[in-house]
């Protein structure tokens, strides 16, 4: 309960121990009154620790215990120090570093699952929130015609770039900043987004209009419990539900503007 509060003023991450809850927001964005509104709702009077974290490289910290991640024994995604374990189909290789989306991560997981189902042969497809680019990744082994890869973070836009090197990509395109400060010409058959519930809300509206007629829109970020708030904004935006899939209570959705 505490997770969906904090989601609906914009934090976006969590961790959950035994006894305590992690939970990280950008420092532009955090408003401590609110925070401690809720806070306060729940009888959380103490035991709270407000903390500024720099700009640490955290996945180096932990490199040395990053293990491939595994997916429908089809696909492998690795760093760059793993060996390759055969007998996969795709393999997925990238360098760790600051950015989200080591495919550890159920959302993650979820995407690339369904990526497996959706044929992407010569089609052109737009990954919002590229994080590493193991989305974009996949598409293209896939056989996605071209790609376009967005992302707010410098950092980002500098991992997925070196990602897309060392899995011997060719024809995509990166750019930083939000969907709706983009310049994006035409539309996609199939665009991906795996960001928050608060973001996906919000930007629904431009990934419906950049979603061709018998395009595959792919959502995740969310929780079991949101996609029901997801359904009823995407049917505002002349977008219907397909199906969803869930894994350790977060979720992924599939929508088309075509109804089933």
């Amino acid at each position: 309960m505490l997770i969906a509060e904090l989601g609906t003023i914009q934090f976006d991450s969590f961790q959950e121990m035994d006894d305590s809850l992690e939970a990280y927001i950008d420092e532009a964005i955090f408003d401590e009154k609110q925070l401690n509104s809720i806070l306060e709702k729940y009888h959380i009077l103490h035991g709270v620790q407000i903390e500024k974290l720099d700009n640490i490289n955290w996945n180096e910290e932990w490199e040395k215990n990053f293990d491939p991640v595994f997916i429908e024994d089809k696909v492998q995604i690795r760093a760059i120090f793993h060996e390759p374990k055969p007998g996969f189909r795709h393999d997925v290789i990238i360098n760790p570093k600051m950015s989200f989306g080591t495919g550890h991560h159920e959302t993650t997981h979820l995407i690339v699952a369904e990526q497996l189902t959706i044929d992407h042969r010569n089609k052109r497809v737009l990954d919002v929130g590229t994080g590493t680019g193991i989305l974009a990744i996949m598409a293209h082994k896939l056989g996605a015609r071209t790609i376009t890869a967005t992302d707010i973070d410098d950092w980002c836009i500098e991992n997925c770039s070196e990602n897309f090197g060392l899995n011997h990509m060719a024809d995509f395109t990166i750019l930083q900043g939000t969907i709706s400060n983009l310049t994006l010409s035409g539309t996609y058959d199939i665009i991906y987004a795996n960001i928050n519930k608060n973001v996906l809300m919000a930007e629904l509206p431009f990934y419906s209009n950049l979603l061709a007629e018998n395009g595959i829109l792919v959502l995740s970020g969310f929780y079991s419990e949101d996609i029901d708030d997801l359904k009823e904004i995407a049917s505002r935006n002349n977008l219907f539900f397909k199906h969803s899939r869930s894994r350790n209570n977060w979720s992924m959705m599939q929508l088309s503007h075509q109804k089933i």
